[in-house]
C-alpha cells in the first residue's frame, strides 16, 4: 500500500466525489434503534461535527462508517467506496481516533508509528518520513523517544492523532478525542487538527458532546436518539434560534415596558426584569436606557448559542449520560489495548 493514498475522485463532469455520502442509515440492537435512518454527505477537506448527547447514535455511527459495524439498512459510502462492499478500501482511506486510548504505553512514541506504520504497509523510507511529520504536527518531535507512559492524556491522544495520520488518510474520524481531558489540553488538540486539516487537506469528522468543539466545524448535524434533528453550519444553526435578547431590571419595570414596546420593540416582563428581544443586542443596549430614560439597573445581553439550539431542537439541555457499548469494535480494529 502506498503512504500516499488517493485525494477525492472526480464524478463524470469533474465533480467531485463527496468523502461521505449515507443515505438512510440505521443500526438496530435487537428492539434497540440505535441509528434511526441517516442522510447526509461530507465534503472534502470540510470538517463536520456529530452534536448530541452519550448515547445519542454517533459513536455506532462512526463504527459503521469505519467498518466496524454492519448497518442495518441504508447506505454508506466513505472516499468513494461502500463500508459493506469495499470495507478494506474504506480503511486504506481513512484514519480513526477512538474514545478509548489505544496506545502501548511500554513503547516509546516513535516505536507506536513505527509499528502501525509496517501495518498501513509504508516502507521504510515513508516510515521514516510520515512519522517525523505526523510528530511534528502534533509537537511532539522532542518527546519521540520517550515512553508513551510518561506522558500526559492530551500528548497521549495527540499522539493517536499522529499515528492516525500516518498513511496520508483522506477522511480522519474523531470519536469524542477531547473527553476527560481539561479545556487547555482540549485548545491544544483541536489546534493540532486545524493544522492537519490545513497542511494535510484531510477531511475531519468529529463527534462531540463539547458545545464549543462543535463550533470549529464547517457544518454541525445535531444528533439525538439516533436521528438528526438540525443541520447546518454554526451561525446558521444559532439564528434559527431567534433574535438576541438584552435583560433590562429598572426601577419601575411596567412603566419601562410600555415605553419599549411603544418605540417599537418586542419585550416581555419577567418576575424581576424585562426581556427585549432584538437583532444585534448589542448595539441597542444604550437606545434601550435611553427609551427607558434612567432608572435602568442592570443590564445582560445573551446571543443564541449552541446549547439554545439544542434546547430549541430537542426540548432540553444536552445531558450526560453513559457512554455507547462497543461491544468490542475498538478491538476489531487490532489495536492493542
Amino acid at each position: 500500500m502506498s503512504a500516499v493514498n488517493p485525494r477525492p475522485v472526480e464524478r463524470g463532469g469533474g465533480a467531485l466525489v463527496p468523502s461521505i455520502e449515507v443515505e438512510g442509515l440505521e443500526k438496530h440492537f435487537g428492539s434497540l434503534v440505535a441509528v434511526g435512518g441517516l442522510t447526509f454527505s461530507v465534503q472534502p477537506g470540510e470538517v463536520f461535527a456529530f452534536l448530541g448527547p452519550n448515547g445519542a447514535g454517533k459513536s455506532t455511527s462512526i463504527n459503521i462508517l469505519c467498518t466496524l459495524a454492519m448497518p442495518t439498512s441504508g447506505k454508506a459510502r466513505v472516499a468513494g467506496f461502500d463500508v459493506v462492499t469495499h470495507p478494506g478500501d474504506v480503511r486504506r482511506h481513512i484514519g480513526l481516533v477512538f474514545q478509548e486510548e489505544t496506545l502501548d504505553d511500554q513503547l516509546t512514541a516513535e516505536e507506536n508509528l513505527r509499528f502501525h506504520a509496517v501495518l498501513y504497509g509504508l516502507d521504510k523510507v515513508q516510515r521514516k518520513e510520515r512519522i517525523a511529520r505526523v510528530l511534528e504536527l502534533v509537537q511532539l518531535t522532542e518527546r519521540s523517544a520517550d515512553l508513551v507512559s510518561t506522558f500526559s492524556g492530551g500528548m497521549a491522544r495527540r499522539l493517536e492523532i499522529a499515528r492516525a495520520m500516518l498513511h496520508t488518510p483522506a477522511v480522519l474520524f474523531l470519536d469524542e478525542p477531547t473527553i476527560g481531558l481539561d479545556p487547555q489540553t482540549r485548545s491544544l488538540v483541536w489546534d493540532d487538527v486545524d493544522t492537519l486539516r490545513r497542511e494535510e487537506g484531510v477531511t475531519i469528522f468529529l463527534t462531540t458532546h463539547y458545545m464549543e468543539e462543535a463550533e470549529i466545524a464547517n457544518r454541525i448535524a445535531i444528533i439525538d436518539h439516533g436521528l438528526i434533528v438540525a443541520l447546518d453550519t454554526p451561525e446558521r444553526l444559532k439564528a434559527s434560534v431567534g433574535a438576541d435578547t438584552v435583560d433590562l431590571q429598572t426601577n419601575d419595570n411596567p412603566a419601562a415596558l410600555s415605553a419599549i414596546r411603544a418605540a417599537g420593540f418586542h419585550a416581555e416582563q419577567g418576575a424581576d426584569k424585562l426581556t427585549v428581544f432584538t437583532e444585534n443586542g448589542e448595539s441597542q443596549v444604550a437606545h434601550l436606557v435611553e427609551i427607558v430614560g434612567g432608572g435602568v439597573t442592570s443590564v445582560h445581553v445573551h446571543r443564541p448559542n449552541l446549547d439554545d439550539v439544542f434546547l430549541h431542537f430537542t426540548g432540553r439541555e444536552i445531558r450526560e449520560q453513559a457512554g455507547e457499548a462497543h461491544s468490542g469494535m475498538v478491538r476489531a480494529w487490532g489495536h492493542r489495548r
